[in-house]
């Protein structure tokens, strides 16, 4: 699959992080996993993403990670490439998760800032090292300050990039000058990528190569026909498709992946459960997002329940 000339030449578009369906004791619902893959690849997605952000990581346990990325593998069969998450503020726990994302199959995985513990650069730098040295997948880093409390430099980024064992950069500071600065720091294979909904179409816009993205979940032709627009340089038609989605990437935001499980039930794609210490939506809550979802217009959401 991987072509020689850019072996990162997948890693663009919207790739959607996927959640982790439950069923109502509590066990991952492989059937609704295998409707969200497959409406994905049927959508003609490059790459999804499984056990990160949207697919609640830090509830699930090593034996239902490794689950998940298998069951994702065995749904792929080559037509995407399945990009695993494996981070963890605790670098031994990071290679532990990245071996066994390879051992499952993965084609890549995604590795966050190292939350919590507060490092300094060198240490996220001496991090990431350490991961990619543990394993013969690319890497792609995942910068979300917000959540890690620490960012992940410019120039640490460079400094990785010496080396070829990364591959591509999400990137959740929802700073849309990012891509302008960092194409003049990384090697030009090196993929950039917005990790935020609210400021994706601006991102590529301004040079990102997609985004890994959450409201992808809910309307991926729509996704893929915004992404088209902007790279055939046609702005005003991107922004046009990208507002039918502004209103419920708003109610996303803010209780994710609760939000987006619910809009994904409404779908008839999978049930809206969540693990502790998330909880499923409040009424009020529940009405914005039935209200968002309907403003999308019915064929971005054709064949929801079908696939």
């Amino acid at each position: 699959m991987k072509s020689p000339s850019n072996p990162t030449a997948w890693l663009a578009g919207y790739i959607p992080d996927l959640p982790t369906p439950f069923d109502e004791s509590d066990r991952i619902d492989l059937n609704a996993f295998a409707r969200l893959c497959e409406r994905q690849i049927a959508a003609g997605v490059s790459a999804i993403v499984v056990c990160e952000t949207a697919g609640e990581a830090s509830t699930l346990s090593p034996a239902e990670r490794e689950f998940i990325i298998r069951a994702a593998v065995d749904i792929a069969r080559g037509r995407v490439r399945v990009i695993a998450g494996a981070g963890s503020n605790s670098t031994e726990r990071a290679i532990e998760l990245t071996r066994r994302a390879e051992a499952a199959g993965a084609d890549a995985i995604l590795s966050v800032v190292p939350y919590y513990n507060k490092p300094m650069q060198s240490g996220i730098f001496a991090h990431f090292q350490a991961v990619a040295v543990s394993t013969a997948l690319p890497v792609v880093l995942h910068d979300i300050p917000s959540r890690t409390v620490r960012e992940l430099a410019d120039e640490t980024i460079a400094r990785l990039c010496q080396s070829n064992r990364f591959a591509g950069l999400r990137d959740g500071t929802g700073d849309v000058t990012r891509p302008i600065r960092l194409s003049a720091l990384v090697p030009s294979g090196f993929r950039i990528l917005a990790g935020d909904d609210a400021t994706a179409l601006a991102y590529i816009a301004a040079g990102g190569d997609g985004s890994i993205s959450t409201i992808s979940n809910t309307a991926p032709q729509l996704c893929r026909a915004i992404f088209s627009n902007l790279k055939q340089c046609r702005l005003q038609n991107a922004r046009h498709l990208n507002r039918r989605l502004l209103t419920l990437e708003s109610c996303l935001s803010r209780q994710n992946p609760a939000a987006l499980k619910y809009a994904l039930s409404l779908l008839g794609l999978m049930d809206s459960a969540v693990r502790l210490p998330m909880v499923e939506l409040d009424e009020p809550a529940k009405g914005a997002i039935a209200r968002a979802v309907s403003e999308v217009a019915d064929e971005d959401l054709a064949g929801a329940a079908q696939a």
